[in-house]
């Protein structure tokens, strides 16, 4: 089977930094994952993507270095599953606020006897190989969502689920939870201190913590800080970032130049 060299890296304490794609094109989807990514997150739960979107653009994925995962929309069974079927290496699940939640998302990335996954990985077999079966379970990356104060107050106990392999904070959604407007770089304190517990307890289970940020600066710090695996941003911001970075060079040009010659 292909290898994940992420979840390689990532189980050898190395740092990732993951694309992210929310728009519903091959052409953005193929510029992210040429861009020295090393993996790349298609998005079903917030990005404009559906299942159908979703399978052209892991085929275009395949065709570059970067590891392909998914973000599902929720801890559902079958959409965990026909994501995997799809050819995700790896699968980002939210709203992990218990251990049997966390279970139940575990056991649908494994075949039976560890899991529940039903066989039939189509686009699986084309990524992984002739031999995808007998390898999956443990090449698959998994990674859950602590978005909740119920996730945070379960969290060692998630953090004891076999076969999970890490952590991803969603930001967002955990200032919203703990009263606070939403944030992918939150200051407010309960958000900070919430964070680095986070942090420091999946350090402590020798899981993999990773967080969603909204630059490569932001990534940076984070990295810094000791997370393993981050997201400067998905393509829409970066897309939007550039943009206005162009249109305001351009403008300050424009203005310089015309200062300078006496209009």
């Amino acid at each position: 089977m292909r290898p994940n060299t992420v979840k390689q890296r990532l189980q050898k304490g190395e740092s990732i930094v993951n694309g992210w794609v929310g728009m519903s094109s091959t052409l953005s989807a193929e510029i992210i994952g040429l861009a020295g990514f090393d993996c790349v997150t298609v998005d079903l739960q917030h990005g404009m993507i559906g299942f159908d979107a979703a399978v052209p653009i892991l085929q275009t994925l395949s065709g570059t270095a970067a590891i392909p995962l998914v973000r599902v929309p929720a801890n559902d069974g079958p959409q965990i599953m026909r994501a995997l079927d799809a050819g995700a290496y790896g699968i980002i699940c939210p709203m992990i606020s218990t251990p049997d939640q966390a279970e139940h998302f575990v056991s649908a990335c494994r075949y039976p006897p560890k899991g529940d996954r039903s066989f039939g990985p189509s686009r699986g077999l084309l990524y992984g190989g002739a031999d995808y079966y007998h390898h999956a379970d443990e090449t698959i990356l998994k990674l859950a969502m602590i978005e909740t104060q119920q996730g945070l107050d379960n969290l060692d106990l998630i953090l004891a689920v076999d076969g999970l392999d890490g952590i991803f904070v969603g930001p967002n959604d955990l200032s919203l939870a703990l009263g606070q407007a939403p944030s992918s770089e939150p200051t407010a304190d309960v958000v900070v201190e919430a964070i680095a517990h986070i942090l420091a307890r999946v350090q402590v289970h020798g899981k993999i913590p990773g967080i969603f940020c909204s630059s490569g600066d932001a990534a940076a710090m984070r990295l810094t800080q000791g997370f393993k695996f981050v997201v400067p941003g998905n393509d829409a911001n970066i897309l939007k970032q550039a943009a206005t970075a162009a249109v305001n060079a351009a403008r300050g040009q424009i203005k310089m130049t015309a200062a300078t010659s006496g209009y």
